[in-house]
């Protein structure tokens, strides 16, 4: 790897992690640049599974240590995002991730909807012990997204964060609860990768590297600012996750 791609990949993935610490979509970031890089693209997912995974544990130790993360939820529901992962890893090794993104392109643009609408959404914390029926609703959710992230991955957090919203946290808790549920999707999709031979560990590491220290910046300056901080950052990758899905399926088709 000549310096200039050494310096894409380490400022990339800082960008990347700055703003996936709060809100997710930093694969929106760091997956164009590993694939800037001539990997295939099973290959770019893989790695960027093992650079995330660092960031994602970072910003979930910062928010540990601010008190974010509510243990008695979302680490009951750490195996469900863990072995989803490698569900979606799996299928993202026979099928092409591109089959979701008309999905993609309509769900973004309902979270996105619902939040412009709701403008006192997510300002405070209501959360209430969820009834069996919604907890067997929300559990099932949080499968599909963790199926998702080890298939595509891009826009993770931001679902995430939408599910953790709707059930009642804050914006910046839910970014909390949101990060760790995120880690233990990294790290199943990340195994399955492993396993098939699909990770570039030389990249892996040094974009790792730069999305510690992106990570550990982006989730610091979220508990500074708070939650209208996180809320605006959150309409901003929305807007640019659906953005992003529509032109590539429009590239695809037309």
């Amino acid at each position: 790897m000549d310096i200039q791609m050494l310096i894409m990949i380490i400022v990339f993935g800082f960008l990347a992690a700055f703003i996936d610490a709060v809100v997710g979509g930093g694969g929106l970031i760091s997956t164009p640049a590993l694939l800037a890089t001539g990997m295939p693209p099973a290959v770019a997912l893989g790695t960027n599974k093992l650079a995330s995974s660092f960031g994602s544990l970072t910003s979930t130790i910062s928010f540990i240590k601010s008190g974010k993360v509510d243990f008695n939820i979302v680490g009951k529901l750490f195996p469900l995002s863990f072995i989803a992962s490698i569900l979606g890893a799996l299928t993202a090794t026979v099928l092409p991730p591109a089959l979701l993104k008309p999905i993609i392109i309509v769900m973004l643009s309902i979270v996105l909807v619902y939040t412009l609408v709701k403008k006192d959404w997510g300002n405070e914390t209501t959360y209430k012990k969820l009834s069996p029926l919604r907890m067997l609703l929300f559990c099932s959710i949080l499968v599909l997204i963790g199926y998702y992230d080890g298939f595509i991955g891009g826009g993770t957090g931001s679902f995430l964060l939408f599910a953790l919203l709707f059930v009642g946290f804050d914006f910046l808790r839910a970014a909390g609860n949101a990060k760790f549920l995120n880690f233990a999707s990294n790290i199943g999709g990340l195994l399955l990768f492993m396993v098939v031979g699909k990770v570039d560990y030389m990249v892996g590491f040094v974009m790792g590297a730069s999305m510690i220290a992106g990570s550990y910046a982006g989730s610091q300056f979220a508990l500074r600012k708070g939650v209208s901080y996180v809320k605006m950052l959150f309409i901003i990758v929305t807007l640019l996750l659906i953005g992003k899905n529509a032109y590539d399926y429009i590239s695809m088709h037309f």
